[in-house]
């Protein structure tokens, strides 16, 4: 007959495998997968854009992990610094530095250790001394220029701030030629544009979370109609841009069909939700803006990565 001592010493082996996993789990968590799913998504387009077909599969993989640590270890700032403002919104309260499921101590040296490998793999790995550079740049940008100083001072934060998100671009294509040149600036400029119409739509869902945080986004000091208003400009600005890459870049008439009919679409839905703030309806349904940004991007810098494939005969000079 089994023994209470023996049962305990049974249950130490079932136990600590599940705590490593939590906390392994948890330290994930503050990485936030699901953006750096995004980031990685327009790196790969534009490695093959800028390669004028594919990378070579060491470059393309080391580029992709440098992408991952590097947005992995800003994120982790991000939730360290914004830890107390986490505690107060409802849909962040859950996060693993409100929880406690990792310490602030652990989090903060997490940061360091993503963002400090996510350089030197940059510089000696990938073998790109400029993607390195660009790299802290984007780091600093996001957890100091958006998370420290813009995002409780100005509704403009995720604007500005949001530069930060548009960098994997300019460091992807660093990576493959080791030089910067228009074509990454306007693809740059395509995230730039498209970040708040994709952003403010979540802030209007969630404007009752940041008000209780005092978190100035411009869907909590402004009008609905107002924020509709500025993303139905910033969505033509990324339109018009998407569309200029092509000549810059001398690319094929089915990107830019593909790009005209998707940025047509995103824009219509746009201006369906400024038309229902116009008209002051209780729903807005900003989400399914927000999921449609999503597919937007994904579309675009899809027909991005196909194009270096397409025949010359189809280019637009």
């Amino acid at each position: 007959m089994p023994t209470a001592t023996s049962e305990a010493h049974a249950a130490v082996p079932v136990a600590a495998p599940r705590r490593v996993a939590a906390t392994i789990g948890a330290y994930v968590a503050l990485t936030k997968p699901r953006i750096i799913e995004l980031l990685l998504v327009t790196t790969i387009p534009t490695m093959v854009l800028a390669a004028d077909g594919w990378p070579s599969l060491g470059l393309l993989l080391g580029t992709l992990v440098g992408g991952a640590l590097s947005a992995g270890g800003a994120q982790v700032f991000n939730s360290y610094l914004d830890r107390d403002i986490d505690a107060l919104m409802k849909r962040t309260r859950r996060r693993p530095l409100v929880t406690g499921a990792v310490s602030e101590r652990g989090a903060l040296v997490f940061a360091w250790v993503l963002s400090v490998v996510s350089t030197l793999w940059f510089w000696l790995v990938v073998g790109s001394p400029l993607a390195a550079v660009l790299n802290v740049v984007a780091i600093v940008g996001y957890a100091v220029v958006y998370t420290m100083i813009l995002k409780r001072r100005t509704a403009q934060n995720i604007v500005w701030g949001g530069m930060a998100g548009c960098m994997p671009v300019l460091i992807g294509w660093a990576a493959v030629t080791q030089s910067l040149s228009w074509t990454p600036v306007l693809l740059f400029l395509i995230i730039f544009f498209w970040t708040p119409p994709h952003y403010w739509p979540l802030s209007m869902k969630f404007k009752g979370d940041y008000e209780q945080a005092r978190v100035p986004m411009l869907p909590v000091v402004a009008p609905a109609r107002k924020v509709a208003i500025e993303m139905v400009g910033y969505a033509a600005a990324m339109v018009a841009t998407s569309l200029a890459l092509a000549w810059v870049a001398n690319m094929t008439w089915v990107y830019v069909a593909v790009a005209a009919a998707a940025g047509a679409w995103f824009l219509a839905a746009c201006v369906r939700l400024y038309l229902r703030s116009k008209a002051g309806a209780a729903k807005l349904h900003e989400m399914r803006l927000f999921h449609a940004s999503i597919t937007y991007l994904s579309i675009v810098f899809a027909a991005v990565m196909v194009d270096p494939f397409l025949t010359d005969v189809l280019s637009v000079r």
